[in-house]
């Protein structure tokens, strides 16, 4: 009686736990009805926004994450392959249903006893595997264990032997192929042999199978791995799939894997083998594909981005099945990003994303996921699916927050460190200890003000903003946030800034606007657009304004960060973004017609040389693509909204608020108020001031024809000064003096108050950092001083330092407003060339809050610019 107890607790707690594995992997599993598209191959057509024919859709099967196009039907690979896969993969194939329990535990036997493991998993799984559970890739969890187990026995339910021998062949991962990896039989025929499936021998046949389990090891140690084919031939002559005189025929067989020279004996013995052009595979594959077509693979990110749009809505079927897609697509400007990409010069390992929208609905006008080079590119959209740190591209979003708030882009922020464990830096390690204007701040994406900015905005309000935005700020990013940890794909940057040009209105992107089927009717349409306000009207020109600055404050010779994203007759406004390490480069920008992002980076992380610049290496990918949509479009302005007025504060003719043209200045320094309520950080009150800085001793004579400059924050321009972009170091050496080894008796400068009423209330913290007030004063010991900017002595103004007697200085470029009048410049001071931009966002690998390498208790914040 007991035992029959026992066996029935035994069995009710089996099921029980069978039960509760589906309800929690269970539930929501693909179907394998998706693995049916085959027989649709070729028969959708895609149209344009005009209604242009740009192309049809091919059905693809997925082996992790690379796709394969090249789909055969079982008749069309050589029954030598499919005989030799079967004895070498599963062969109890045709036996079990999905899951092979005796060939588990045969393999398991066999590991133990002879040291010889063999694989558990059947066809049927791999299949599942490489398809409907890409998503997991190879990880060996109970999870994917468990779905691939269902999955296959319902996939054995749904399809017969021969249809799941099929799609193996098709998913196969044969090696790598360059820009794209060697996916299914097919490519694997005319990469490694230079013929299609069909035409494979017996020996040929044999030796792809060999190379399956580890394709790019195997394939470069010939002989090594010869007598797996041996083997595998006396297996397949057990199995009865061929015979002795079959598979000794195989054997003295000569092949000629692609870049190999081998000599032969006429009874299969190697006697030399040498891998003399291993890139003859990736020449192999580049004439197969000049052999189908060179414009097989135009539009192909696009395409494949329609795709991943319609297939949740309507499935496999009916996507595949026949019809009319029509997109949003605006073929002039795909083009012409397609020919930016091919165009564009890369540092060695880089690639790119690209994405143009439409700031009217948010529609794709134009998507690229590569860097383009002829051929196929790899499948790995970077426009729609990569998520890299955006650097200081993020700052035009906070600074419009405070616009929105009622600041002024003529108010100034304090650029001096902060207290406390995050320490962030700008990008050349120096910093003032004077305030200046946020629109100084935001051309010269310095890093320190910006911080401020984010504790007095409030970093709560910031991370909701950016989520009405489309965009996923990290949890509990603090500070790090402001300049630049958020992760984004160019297309959801592109969507952010569109807000920008049109009003402060945000639109989801979209690129399918219907489907219909082959009888015409109407399978899937798109409803109209609905933008969602994000910023009020005026706050959001009072941005555009500003990233209108970005591009054309400052010339190339003051070290201008965006000039490259110029084009003639547009107006253009951006901004640049560099991350850490410089392992992502960035340029967001608007036009009235078009909105874009371009990224650059290596595929796989990585930092890129330390002299691409985010300025030089994707602003001129963006301003080809762009000026290439624009091409022929009658030239169109921006919608400026009542109540804006134009007023030249140190030679920069600004936007403001209407009712805000007669205030004064006011000064932040990224004290917290407690008047500001619910958290938020508020405005100081106060003017901005202008301290009486102690003179500095000065050489006796001056060089003939140079002459003192003032200080940003006095009454000189709000121009010049280094400015290019560069590293944003975790923690400042003592006191702000610069990391370069520089002389602090040549590099003092005068103390300067923060704030003649201090704060006593405590700035927003960093997770894991005590922020001190940094509206403290600035200590007044040598070692404690701001540095000079690294051009001093070259013509650049000093913000710190000012002379006894200063004379007027020489009026600099002010460009033409929006709606404003341009104040013409007399001979303009020239500045020294830019710096290398070095960093920025944290690196990829780490959690925004960890511990930076100096202690502090942020990682480090990303890019300067």
């Amino acid at each position: 009686m007991r035992f029959f107890t026992g066996l029935g607790v035994l069995l009710l707690l089996g099921v029980g736990g069978a039960g509760g594995l589906w309800w929690t992997w269970g539930r929501d599993l693909p179907s394998v009805s998706d693995l049916d598209v085959l027989e649709f191959s070729g028969q959708t057509r895609v149209y344009d926004r005009q209604g242009t024919f740009v192309g049809t859709l091919t059905p693809s099967l997925g082996s992790g994450a690379s796709e394969n196009r090249h789909l055969l039907k079982l008749g069309e690979v050589s029954p030598w392959l499919q005989k030799a896969i079967v004895t070498s993969e599963d062969r109890r194939f045709y036996e079990h249903h999905g899951v092979d329990y005796i060939g588990i535990a045969r393999g398991l036997i066999k590991g133990v006893l002879k040291n010889d493991l063999e694989g558990g998993s059947s066809i049927t799984q791999q299949v599942v595997k490489n398809t409907l559970l890409s998503d997991l890739h190879s990880a060996r969890t109970a999870e994917r264990k468990f779905k691939e187990a269902v999955l296959a026995y319902q996939l054995e339910r749904n399809f017969n032997k021969d249809q799941i021998l099929n799609a193996y062949l098709n998913v196969i991962y044969w090696g790598n192929g360059g820009r794209s990896d060697i996916i299914g039989a097919e490519t694997a025929a005319r990469a490694y042999f230079k013929k299609s499936a069909s035409e494979l021998n017996l020996a040929e046949s044999v030796y792809l199978t060999t190379i399956v389990p580890a394709p790019n090891r195997r394939y470069k140690n010939f002989e090594a791995y010869r007598p797996l084919m041996k083997n595998l031939l006396a297996r397949m002559v057990e199995d009865g799939r061929v015979t002795q005189a079959e598979a000794e025929a195989a054997w003295k067989t000569p092949i000629y894997p692609a870049g190999w020279r081998i000599a032969w004996k006429g009874d299969g013995t190697v006697t030399s083998a040498r891998l003399e052009r291993p890139e003859r595979i990736r020449e192999n594959i580049a004439a197969s594909d000049q052999a189908q077509g060179v414009n097989r693979y135009q539009y192909l990110h696009y395409m494949q981005a329609v795709e991943r749009e319609l297939l949740p809505k309507i499935g496999r079927k009916a996507l595949y099945g026949g019809g009319k897609i029509y997109t949003s697509m605006d073929l002039k400007a795909q083009q012409a990003a397609e020919k930016a990409s091919l165009n564009a010069q890369l540092p060695g390992g880089a690639t790119l994303g690209a994405a143009l929208v439409s700031p009217r609905n948010g529609e794709v006008l134009a998507l690229v996921g590569q860097k383009l080079v002829g051929g196929r590119p790899s499948d790995w959209n970077n426009a729609t699916q990569a998520r890299r740190q955006v650097g200081s591209s993020i700052k035009p979003l906070l600074y419009t927050l405070a616009l929105e708030k009622g600041w002024k882009q003529s108010d100034t922020v304090l650029d001096s460190p902060l207290t406390g464990s995050y320490q962030p830096q700008n990008y050349d390690r120096r910093w003032t200890g004077r305030f200046v204007t946020m629109r100084y701040a935001l051309d010269h994406s310095l890093n320190l003000p910006t911080v401020r900015i984010g504790q007095e905005v409030g970093m709560d309000d910031f991370g909701a903003k950016l989520r009405e935005l489309g965009l996923t700020p990290p949890p509990d990013a603090g500070l790090s946030l402001s300049i630049g940890t958020l992760e984004a794909s160019p297309l959801q940057m592109a969507a952010a800034y569109a807000a920008f040009a049109n009003g402060g209105l945000y639109y989801a992107p979209s690129l399918v606007r219907r489907m219909e089927d082959a009888r015409g009717q109407v399978l899937y349409a798109r409803s109209a657009p609905a933008g969602k306000r994000v910023w009020d009207a005026r706050a959001a020109w009072l941005g555009l304004d500003m990233i209108r600055g970005v591009v054309n404050d400052l010339t190339p010779a003051q070290g201008g960060l965006a000039t490259k994203a110029q084009i003639p007759g547009w107006d253009v406004g951006g901004k640049t973004g560099t991350t850490n390490d410089v392992k992502d480069l960035w340029f967001a920008g608007v036009t009235p017609m078009v909105v874009g992002a371009v990224w650059v980076g290596k595929q796989g992380g990585g930092s890129l040389p330390s002299w691409a610049y985010s300025g030089d290496v994707p602003t001129p990918v963006w301003q080809q693509a762009v000026a290439g949509a624009l091409a022929g479009q009658p030239r169109q302005t921006f919608l400026e909204p009542p109540g804006i007025g134009y007023k030249v504060v140190r030679q920069v003719n600004m936007a403001f608020r209407q009712e805000q043209l007669g205030e004064e200045q006011l000064a932040h320094d990224g004290t917290r108020r407690d008047s500001g309520g619910g958290g938020l950080f508020g405005r100081r009150s106060n003017p901005a001031p202008t301290p009486e800085p102690e003179p500095v001793p000065q050489p006796s004579a001056q060089q003939p024809g140079t002459a003192q400059q003032p200080a940003p924050d006095s009454e000189g321009p709000d121009l010049g000064g280094p400015d290019s972009e560069g590293p944003d170091s975790a923690g400042v050496s003592a006191g702000g003096v610069s990391a370069g080894g520089l002389n602090p008796a040549q590099d003092q400068a005068t103390p300067v108050q923060v704030d003649p009423t201090p704060d006593t209330s405590t700035p927003e913290a960093a997770p894991g950092a005590a922020v001190e007030d940094a509206g403290q004063e600035v200590p007044s010991t040598a070692a404690s001083q701001p540095s000079t900017p690294a051009d001093a002595g070259q013509g650049s103004p000093d913000p710190s330092v000012l002379p006894p007697e200063t004379p007027e200085p020489e009026p600099l470029p002010t460009p033409v407003p929006l709606g404003g009048t341009e104040v013409q410049p007399e001979d303009p001071q020239p500045l020294p060339e830019p710096e290398p931009e070095n960093a920025g966002g944290a690196d990829d690998s780490t959690v925004p809050g960890a511990a930076s390498q100096d202690g502090g208790g942020e990682q480090d914040p990303p890019p300067a610019f």
